[in-house]
Protein backbone atom coordinates (compact mmCIF):
# COMPACT_ATOMS: atom_id res chain seq x y z
CA UNK A 1 0.00 0.00 0.00
CA UNK A 2 1.29 3.54 -1.29
CA UNK A 3 1.52 6.68 1.27
CA UNK A 4 -1.22 8.05 -0.99
CA UNK A 5 -3.45 4.99 0.10
CA UNK A 6 -3.14 5.00 3.59
CA UNK A 7 -5.91 6.80 5.72
CA UNK A 8 -5.91 7.80 9.06
CA UNK A 9 -9.63 8.18 10.36
CA UNK A 10 -10.96 8.28 14.11
CA UNK A 11 -10.78 4.50 14.31
CA UNK A 12 -7.16 4.18 13.92
CA UNK A 13 -5.88 6.22 17.16
CA UNK A 14 -2.85 5.63 18.62
CA UNK A 15 -3.23 2.00 20.09
CA UNK A 16 -3.27 1.03 16.39
CA UNK A 17 0.13 2.45 15.66
CA UNK A 18 3.62 0.48 16.05
CA UNK A 19 5.18 1.54 18.76
CA UNK A 20 8.61 0.63 20.98
CA UNK A 21 11.55 2.21 23.19
CA UNK A 22 14.95 2.24 22.13
CA UNK A 23 17.06 1.39 25.11
CA UNK A 24 18.05 4.99 27.10
CA UNK A 25 16.47 6.60 23.95
CA UNK A 26 13.40 7.79 22.40
CA UNK A 27 10.61 6.00 22.87
CA UNK A 28 8.56 6.01 19.07
CA UNK A 29 5.17 5.12 17.35
CA UNK A 30 4.82 4.49 13.42
CA UNK A 31 1.79 4.64 12.00
CA UNK A 32 -0.32 1.92 10.42
CA UNK A 33 0.92 0.71 6.96
CA UNK A 34 4.18 3.17 7.03
CA UNK A 35 6.62 2.24 4.39
CA UNK A 36 10.33 1.75 5.44
CA UNK A 37 11.50 1.74 2.09
CA UNK A 38 15.11 0.83 0.72
CA UNK A 39 15.59 4.41 -0.25
CA UNK A 40 16.86 6.87 1.86
CA UNK A 41 14.55 9.92 1.32
CA UNK A 42 13.68 13.11 3.01
CA UNK A 43 11.74 13.88 5.91
CA UNK A 44 10.71 17.52 7.98
CA UNK A 45 10.72 16.96 11.66
CA UNK A 46 8.13 18.90 13.74
CA UNK A 47 8.27 20.00 17.14
CA UNK A 48 5.42 19.73 19.06
CA UNK A 49 4.32 22.38 21.38
CA UNK A 50 4.70 25.95 19.53
CA UNK A 51 4.64 24.15 16.44
CA UNK A 52 1.78 21.86 15.51
CA UNK A 53 -0.27 22.88 18.99
CA UNK A 54 -0.20 26.22 21.33
CA UNK A 55 1.39 26.14 24.55
CA UNK A 56 -1.26 25.51 27.17
CA UNK A 57 -1.69 28.68 30.01
CA UNK A 58 -2.61 27.38 33.04
CA UNK A 59 -5.11 30.64 34.33
CA UNK A 60 -4.93 30.21 37.94
CA UNK A 61 -1.27 30.49 38.09
CA UNK A 62 -0.11 32.25 34.90
CA UNK A 63 2.39 29.20 34.11
CA UNK A 64 2.76 28.14 30.35
CA UNK A 65 3.61 24.27 29.64
CA UNK A 66 2.86 22.03 27.25
CA UNK A 67 -0.64 20.05 27.30
CA UNK A 68 -1.23 17.84 29.94
CA UNK A 69 -4.74 16.44 28.89
CA UNK A 70 -6.63 16.32 25.53
CA UNK A 71 -8.79 19.20 26.73
CA UNK A 72 -5.96 21.27 26.60
CA UNK A 73 -4.84 20.57 23.13
CA UNK A 74 -5.61 23.55 20.36
CA UNK A 75 -4.13 22.96 16.91
CA UNK A 76 -2.52 26.23 15.89
CA UNK A 77 -4.30 27.49 12.44
CA UNK A 78 -3.09 26.42 9.71
CA UNK A 79 -0.79 23.66 10.97
CA UNK A 80 -2.90 20.55 8.92
CA UNK A 81 -2.66 21.89 5.60
CA UNK A 82 1.02 22.92 5.83
CA UNK A 83 1.59 19.17 7.06
CA UNK A 84 -0.33 18.16 3.85
CA UNK A 85 1.50 20.43 1.74
CA UNK A 86 4.80 18.86 2.98
CA UNK A 87 3.44 15.04 2.10
CA UNK A 88 2.52 16.27 -0.90
CA UNK A 89 6.17 17.40 -1.65
CA UNK A 90 7.33 13.99 -0.89
CA UNK A 91 8.67 14.21 2.66
CA UNK A 92 8.16 11.94 6.03
CA UNK A 93 6.69 14.08 8.44
CA UNK A 94 8.05 12.92 12.07
CA UNK A 95 7.35 14.77 15.32
CA UNK A 96 10.47 14.86 17.57
CA UNK A 97 9.54 16.29 20.72
CA UNK A 98 11.11 16.34 24.18
CA UNK A 99 8.13 15.40 26.84
CA UNK A 100 9.66 15.09 30.52
CA UNK A 101 6.46 15.55 32.02
CA UNK A 102 6.17 12.14 33.06
CA UNK A 103 9.68 12.32 34.05
CA UNK A 104 9.04 14.79 36.22
CA UNK A 105 6.23 13.64 37.99
CA UNK A 106 2.99 16.01 36.25
CA UNK A 107 1.72 13.61 33.49
CA UNK A 108 0.59 9.73 33.29
CA UNK A 109 1.57 8.31 30.34
CA UNK A 110 -1.63 7.55 29.28
CA UNK A 111 -2.92 11.23 29.29
CA UNK A 112 0.56 12.01 27.01
CA UNK A 113 -0.37 9.12 24.67
CA UNK A 114 -3.99 11.24 24.74
CA UNK A 115 -2.89 14.36 24.11
CA UNK A 116 -1.36 12.43 21.16
CA UNK A 117 -4.48 11.04 20.18
CA UNK A 118 -6.20 14.76 19.70
CA UNK A 119 -3.47 15.37 17.62
CA UNK A 120 -3.59 13.03 15.33
CA UNK A 121 -7.53 13.08 15.01
CA UNK A 122 -7.28 17.01 13.96
CA UNK A 123 -4.63 16.36 11.88
CA UNK A 124 -5.23 13.40 9.74
CA UNK A 125 -9.38 12.78 9.87
CA UNK A 126 -9.05 13.57 6.39
CA UNK A 127 -5.79 12.01 4.82
CA UNK A 128 -2.76 10.45 6.13
CA UNK A 129 -0.36 13.40 8.49
CA UNK A 130 2.40 11.95 10.85
CA UNK A 131 4.31 8.86 9.43
CA UNK A 132 5.85 8.82 12.81
CA UNK A 133 6.32 10.59 16.45
CA UNK A 134 9.34 10.32 18.91
CA UNK A 135 9.26 11.57 22.43
CA UNK A 136 12.53 12.07 24.61
CA UNK A 137 10.94 11.20 27.75
CA UNK A 138 14.33 11.88 30.11
CA UNK A 139 15.01 14.76 32.21
CA UNK A 140 18.29 14.89 34.25
CA UNK A 141 16.28 15.98 37.24
CA UNK A 142 13.71 13.67 37.17
CA UNK A 143 11.65 12.74 39.91
CA UNK A 144 10.95 9.02 38.15
CA UNK A 145 14.35 6.93 38.69
CA UNK A 146 14.37 5.11 35.34
CA UNK A 147 14.05 8.12 33.21
CA UNK A 148 16.74 10.36 35.24
CA UNK A 149 19.82 10.31 33.22
CA UNK A 150 21.73 12.33 30.71
CA UNK A 151 20.33 10.79 27.27
CA UNK A 152 21.62 10.94 23.48
CA UNK A 153 17.78 12.12 22.57
CA UNK A 154 16.61 15.09 24.71
CA UNK A 155 17.53 17.86 22.63
CA UNK A 156 19.60 19.68 21.54
CA UNK A 157 21.02 16.80 21.36
CA UNK A 158 20.11 14.56 17.99
CA UNK A 159 19.33 11.47 19.23
CA UNK A 160 15.36 11.76 18.34
CA UNK A 161 16.62 12.64 14.50
CA UNK A 162 19.25 10.61 14.17
CA UNK A 163 17.11 7.33 15.61
CA UNK A 164 14.54 8.14 13.64
CA UNK A 165 16.84 8.65 10.03
CA UNK A 166 18.42 5.18 11.32
CA UNK A 167 14.67 3.38 11.72
CA UNK A 168 13.10 4.88 8.71
CA UNK A 169 15.64 5.49 5.98
CA UNK A 170 15.94 8.99 6.10
CA UNK A 171 18.79 11.11 4.48
CA UNK A 172 19.33 14.01 7.06
CA UNK A 173 21.20 16.47 4.77
CA UNK A 174 18.41 16.54 2.41
CA UNK A 175 15.43 17.29 5.59
CA UNK A 176 14.47 19.88 7.51
CA UNK A 177 13.98 20.28 11.38
CA UNK A 178 11.68 22.77 12.17
CA UNK A 179 10.99 24.13 15.88
CA UNK A 180 10.57 27.40 18.23
CA UNK A 181 13.41 26.56 20.31
CA UNK A 182 17.28 27.35 20.30
CA UNK A 183 17.20 23.34 20.93
CA UNK A 184 15.44 22.51 18.14
CA UNK A 185 18.14 24.22 16.18
CA UNK A 186 20.88 23.03 17.82
CA UNK A 187 19.12 19.55 17.12
CA UNK A 188 19.13 20.11 13.67
CA UNK A 189 22.40 21.15 13.03
CA UNK A 190 24.19 18.18 14.59
CA UNK A 191 21.85 15.79 12.94
CA UNK A 192 22.96 17.31 9.82
CA UNK A 193 19.52 19.03 8.71
CA UNK A 194 18.62 22.14 7.62
CA UNK A 195 16.98 24.55 10.24
CA UNK A 196 13.82 26.31 10.48
CA UNK A 197 13.15 28.44 13.43
CA UNK A 198 9.94 29.82 14.27
CA UNK A 199 8.57 32.48 15.59
CA UNK A 200 10.30 36.73 15.83
CA UNK A 201 13.62 37.09 15.43
CA UNK A 202 13.80 39.77 17.90
CA UNK A 203 17.63 41.24 19.27
CA UNK A 204 17.20 39.02 22.39
CA UNK A 205 16.69 35.66 20.37
CA UNK A 206 19.40 36.77 18.24
CA UNK A 207 21.80 37.16 21.23
CA UNK A 208 20.99 33.79 22.27
CA UNK A 209 21.33 31.96 19.32
CA UNK A 210 24.63 33.49 18.07
CA UNK A 211 26.05 32.71 21.90
CA UNK A 212 25.39 29.31 21.55
CA UNK A 213 26.51 28.78 17.57
CA UNK A 214 22.90 27.99 17.28
CA UNK A 215 21.62 30.27 14.39
CA UNK A 216 19.10 28.95 11.72
CA UNK A 217 19.37 28.23 8.02
CA UNK A 218 15.61 29.64 8.10
CA UNK A 219 13.17 32.32 10.17
CA UNK A 220 9.53 31.71 9.71
CA UNK A 221 6.79 33.65 11.73
CA UNK A 222 4.71 29.92 11.90
CA UNK A 223 4.52 26.70 10.07
CA UNK A 224 2.72 27.46 6.97
CA UNK A 225 5.45 30.21 6.25
CA UNK A 226 8.38 27.57 6.58
CA UNK A 227 6.40 25.23 4.02
CA UNK A 228 6.59 27.95 1.51
CA UNK A 229 10.42 28.08 2.36
CA UNK A 230 10.92 24.83 1.70
CA UNK A 231 8.69 24.59 -1.35
CA UNK A 232 10.94 26.90 -2.82
CA UNK A 233 14.16 25.50 -1.61
CA UNK A 234 12.88 22.07 -3.39
CA UNK A 235 11.36 24.58 -6.46
CA UNK A 236 15.45 25.12 -6.78
CA UNK A 237 16.88 21.49 -6.10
Amino acid sequence: MSDGEVRFSHDEPLSTWSRGKHARGPTWYWRPNIDVGRELRRAVFLDRDGVINRMWIDPDHGLIDSPSNPDQFTMLPGVPEAVTALRAMGFLIVVASNQPGIAKGKLRRDLLEAVTDRMLIELGSRQPSIDAIYYCLHHPDAALDDLRFECMCRKPRPGLLTQAAQDLGIDLSRSYMIGDGITDVEAGQAAGCRTIWIGSWKCDVCQATLGKGAVPDFVARDLTAAVEIVRSRVAQS
